[in-house]
């Protein structure tokens, strides 16, 4: 059981950790497939 607890908080960590890079990096589709005659809020 502690076993798989661990492994749950490892994913999570992982998958938030995954997203905040990123979006630092900007890899988002929004910020790959806009130019700069569009406007997103």
């Amino acid at each position: 059981m502690k076993v798989m607890l661990s492994a749950f908080v490892a994913i999570a960590v992982i998958a938030i950790g995954s997203n905040m890079i990123l979006m630092q990096a900007g890899f988002s589709s929004q910020d790959r497939t806009t130019g700069s005659a569009v406007r997103i809020d």
